[in-house]
């Protein structure tokens, strides 16, 4: 009995409680704004099972059952059934795909009586645990064999293919977020670097396809030129082949004023052969160049100048033949495209104008007259954050983005302190997913990113999701908790 009493008291000392207050906080909050968000002028109290608010509130406190249950679970539980946890999650995901119902075109959702879960949101802790079990792998190192980059890989790409095929696209991406946690463990800067590029490339060709320019739209001819910028980067940086960038940039603005000029005299030169020869003989001298130098990064910078090209070539396929119509529609309204303010642009056009009628200190709470007309639709939950804009204004909203900051910037000092790969590994797993969806939710509220259907986390109506950030949360508590117990094994 003692001894329970001293572990007791042990983990009690251990427990992070700076981020149990902002958790805290975080969902009490959320319980606020979900009650303006659906409030009318015939609605009952905050706290009836009525109201989405009172529901929420049932939801928060088996949350909050949940999170105490999982702080008195031990710490070496997790990492020991990390692989076993992440299996049956996927398990589930299967399943789901075929006896879900269907729901708005999505089969993401289990009915189980007078409630619906989403798998899709456990599998987040699932797959942190799982992929925090793997760098903790005796002698792992991520770039020690291309085969640990593939384990990483197919921890994080399975679940997004399996719920992908739910047809929840939203939940899929946040996923990805994973990414930074294997940058933080060594993965090259030129992955994030890529997928940057990916992301400017694909807007950049979707968005300027109108005008034209040596034949070609203008959005294609510019992501060729920044591919030959790309080039001359990276011979300078990533290659340290100065002589060979400067000669390559010799060249390619030798051939860009040539054809400038040939355009002043009415000789216009086709666009794509003229980028395609202008590149190839670039990377032709890269390759005769590799002969002389240490070859391995310069045969990568060929290989990401091709790759490029290829994705160039793809975008315009990917969007018109891959995507469905209604994401299509959604991505030309983000990017101004479209207005279709009665159609597709209609949620964030509304969300905007109440964001901006709240000033810098709002309407004050349950005065949103959008919030109150519902002119905004799903506001309860992925466009909860217009509610705030408007009847707490720049003010309120700035103050729930602290709090969410704080809170990231203490998961991050954790991760930081942890003695163990695993427990860093899977805190910096639960910074990125916070920080994806509070950046995605954000901007698509705000028109900055097109309507995906991501909640914002501890605020977005709905058990599911509070429940998975409560595991998520609460499960590195635990890990952390007992950080100094790790000492001992």
């Amino acid at each position: 009995m003692e001894s329970r009493n001293i572990n007791t008291t042990s983990l009690l000392r251990g427990i992070d409680w700076p981020t149990v207050v902002l958790y805290t906080i975080l969902v009490l909050c959320g319980v606020v704004s979900i009650y303006a968000a659906s409030y009318d002028f015939d609605n009952a109290s905050i706290f009836s099972f009525e109201e989405f608010s009172g529901k929420q509130l049932r939801w928060i406190g088996l949350a909050f059952l949940a999170g105490a249950m999982i702080l008195l679970i031990d710490f070496r539980i997790y990492e020991a059934y990390a692989y076993p946890i992440y299996a049956a999650i996927v398990i589930l995901l299967i399943v789901t795909i075929f006896i879900a119902p269907d729901i708005n075109g999505s089969r993401s959702w289990l009915v189980l009586g007078p409630m619906s879960l989403q798998p899709a949101e456990f599998g987040k802790f699932a797959t942190a645990l799982a992929l925090a079990k793997l760098f903790s792998t005796y002698n792992f190192n991520l770039n020690a064999k291309p085969s640990n980059y593939f384990k990483a890989l197919l921890i994080i790409f399975l679940p997004i293919c399996l719920i992908l095929a739910q047809k929840e696209t939203g939940s899929a991406l946040a996923y990805l977020a994973l990414f930074f946690v294997l940058y933080r463990e060594g993965m090259s800067g030129l992955v994030l670097t890529a997928a940057l590029a990916t992301v400017v490339f694909f807007v950049t060709t979707v968005k300027y396809t109108e005008s034209m320019l040596l034949g070609i739209p203008v959005g294609e001819a510019a992501v060729f030129m920044m591919i030959e910028a790309g080039i001359v980067a990276m011979l300078a940086i990533y290659c340290k082949a100065h002589t060979g960038a400067r000669n390559v940039l010799i060249w390619f603005t030798g051939t860009g004023i040539i054809a400038w000029i040939l355009s002043l005299c009415g000789i216009e030169l086709p666009g794509m052969p003229f980028f395609l020869a202008t590149i190839g003989i670039a990377l032709i001298y890269m390759l005769i160049l590799a002969l002389r130098v240490p070859p391995r990064n310069l045969l990568v910078t060929v290989g990401a100048a091709i790759l490029a090209i290829g994705f160039l070539f793809s975008v315009n396929k990917v969007f018109n033949d891959v995507l469905q119509p209604h994401q299509q529609q959604r991505i030309k309204v983000s990017l101004g495209i479209e207005e279709d303010l009665r159609g597709a642009g209609y949620n964030v056009n509304q969300s905007k104008i109440a964001i901006g009628s709240g000033g810098t200190f709002g309407k004050g709470f349950l005065n949103g007259t959008q919030t109150k007309l519902k002119y905004v639709p799903e506001q309860h939950t992925d466009f909860i954050f217009c509610t705030i804009g408007e009847e707490e204004g720049f003010m309120g909203s700035a103050l729930v983005l602290l709090l969410f900051l704080t809170l990231i910037l203490r998961i991050i000092t954790i991760a930081e302190r942890q003695p163990t790969t695993f427990g860093r590994v899977y805190a910096y797993c639960v910074a990125s997913y916070l920080i994806f969806h509070l950046a995605i939710n954000v901007g698509m509220v705000i028109g900055l990113c097109p309507v995906i259907g991501i909640p914002l986390p501890f605020f977005s109506y709905g058990g599911s999701s509070l429940w998975g950030f409560t595991f998520l949360l609460f499960i590195l508590i635990r890990i952390d908790a007992s950080r100094r117990e790790h000492l001992s094994y």
